[in-house]
């Protein structure tokens, strides 16, 4: 198992912002401090050079955002003040999903798990960055493992509560990759993309109702065949979470990331995981809930 994180996840933002980036940084001390993460197992992600970045994003959206020439609706549909250490972070953001790529796919065993302490901004298109994700570091690091020609069929299992649009968009017309993606039906985006398995659940469905609907979907993913499984484990299904929508409790949480992971493990497919979103206030319960997803992944994985 390895993990990966960037000291830059911590970017000030103005006080009151909805985005609670403190959480990374609480999550990486919780992880450590209770022995659920080996200092071994970590490691400091770095910005990815530009041109990988380039591989799923626009060079002229990639432009105005390293000169800080966004404009004022840009920002507003991203969610996020630009500064030049905003940028960095996502690019760090980046490296660390794709180092977690490597790191599941060359595990002894070969069936590793990767985790990147962040990541999963599956709003960000080629274009464009939206709801607080500037860019799409999944489908970068499957563009990336492409053209190194170390994969074949990968499997995305978005269960975030919010609809992966960005990711859908830019990758539902490749025929080497599969889609599941279960979300609340009328949280954003208001405009769904299509994936090979999108499912909207209504306002306040609960553990028993989405795991039945996890269970049901779950296998046909995998057996897409995929030589490696992206895991977006978001933590706003909770049902406490602000910007959420439906009702899980922290235990069906944690039976969605066992039943996720347990079942990659026994297909023999390795897992990247990114923590995704993520509101609950107080934020310990958010916190709580990333740190059950590693945990169930070190005793699944190692």
């Amino acid at each position: 198992m390895r993990a990966f994180h960037s000291d830059g996840y911590s970017v000030r933002l103005p006080e009151g912002h909805p985005f609670p980036i403190e959480k990374y940084g609480l999550v990486l001390r919780r992880l450590v401090d209770g022995g659920i993460l080996r200092a071994e197992w970590l490691q400091e992600a770095e910005p990815v050079d530009p041109r990988l970045l380039a591989l799923v994003h626009q060079p002229e959206y990639l432009e105005r955002l390293f000169r800080g020439e966004m404009g004022r609706e840009e920002l507003r549909r991203l969610g996020l003040p630009w500064s030049k250490e905003m940028v960095l972070r996502a690019s760090a953001s980046v490296g660390a999903t794709i180092e977690a790529a490597w790191a599941a796919l060359e595990a002894e065993d070969g069936i590793g798990v990767g985790v990147n302490l962040g990541g999963g901004t599956h709003h960000a298109f080629p274009d464009r960055g939206e709801a607080f994700c500037i860019f799409n570091d999944i489908t970068i690091a499957i563009r990336l493992l492409q053209q190194r020609k170390a994969l074949k069929r990968s499997v995305i299992i978005d269960l975030d509560v919010h609809q992966g649009d960005g990711t859908a968009a830019i990758l539902r017309y490749d025929p080497d990759i599969f889609i599941l993606d279960i979300y609340c039906e009328e949280n954003f985006p208001s405009r769904k993309v299509r994936t090979d398995i999108g499912l909207g659940l209504p306002e306040g469905t609960g553990d028993e109702e989405y795991l039945k609907q996890l269970k049901k979907h779950l296998p046909k993913a995998l057996e897409f065949g995929p030589d490696l499984a992206f895991y977006q484990a978001g933590v706003d299904p909770l049902e406490e979470d602000s910007l959420g929508g439906l009702a899980l409790s922290h235990e069906g949480l944690l039976e969605r990331d066992r039943l996720v992971l347990q079942a990659c493990r026994e297909a023999g497919v390795p897992v990247v995981i990114t923590l995704g979103g993520g509101y609950a206030r107080p934020i310990t319960e958010t916190v709580r809930a990333h740190l059950n997803t590693i945990a169930v992944a070190r005793e699944l994985f190692t």
